[in-house]
């Protein structure tokens, strides 16, 4: 059985495309998403097989969402739209498949027999190059988008990788490999990113390490191994 998610933020478009995948008998739906925060978040927690996903979305549109995903893990993307030019676009970026609006039976059953064989992951490479623009948090009943330029570190514990800017601590569904290798920041320890115009003050400690202070006085620890990395990104011995 396919498990699928669908990320639509037209309500009556995502329910109608729920009930003809679930007709099929071949898939599963594991979940349905309104918009592209939710849907980030259920991809990382849910792991589906496919996401069949909307690209015009408030806020954040689908090819974004993608962009915002660690190709490793990625799963095939069927695009959902009803717009043609978008359906080249969608086949531009080596998704797997698309769906015009409305979706036809026919040419859904089409993708379903497709999807059921398929044993390749598509190669998601050109798309998940790009750098991100926004990085999208969420706290307190709001989403917040994220310019990586405020974002001074990102760090990782048990509940989840977080952001701080000059004002804001927010949490984000974004892995921390995915803000290194997707945004200005750099890794100055297993668990922390650094940006590297936020760097005031580098105090070497004993045993090889070392500690970072931002420009708004954040403490951020420097592992041994990446601190040699640090000091040749600057021209320091």
């Amino acid at each position: 059985m396919i498990k699928a998610l669908v990320i639509d933020d037209e309500r009556y478009a995502r329910e109608e495309l729920v009930d003809l995948l679930e007709e099929t008998g071949q898939v599963e739906v594991i979940g349905e998403c309104s918009n592209a925060i939710e849907g980030l978040k259920k991809i990382n927690s849910m792991k589906p097989d496919v996401i069949f996903l909307d690209i015009q979305m408030p806020q954040i549109t689908g090819i974004e969402l993608l962009s915002m995903l660690d190709p490793e893990t990625m799963p095939k993307v069927v695009f959902v739209t009803a717009y043609d030019e978008y359906a080249l676009k969608a086949f531009e970026d080596n998704a797997f498949d698309y769906l015009l609006k409305p979706v036809e039976t026919v040419r859904l059953n089409k993708t379903i027999k497709r999807l059921s064989r398929e044993c390749q992951p598509a190669d998601y490479s050109p798309l998940v190059s790009e750098m991100l623009e926004l990085i999208p948090c969420s706290g307190h009943n709001r989403i917040l988008l994220l310019s990586p330029a405020e974002i001074e570190t990102a760090f990782s514990d048990l509940s989840g990788v977080h952001v701080v800017t000059k004002d804001t601590k927010a949490t984000t569904q974004l892995t921390l490999k995915t803000l290194e290798e997707k945004t200005p920041l750099i890794r100055c320890h297993r668990q922390y990113l650094i940006h590297p115009q936020a760097i005031r003050e580098i105090k070497l400690l004993e045993n090889g390490l070392a500690e970072i202070t931002t420009l708004n006085h954040y403490q951020v620890p420097v592992s041994r191994r990446y601190l040699k990395e640090l000091k040749d990104r600057f021209g320091l011995s």
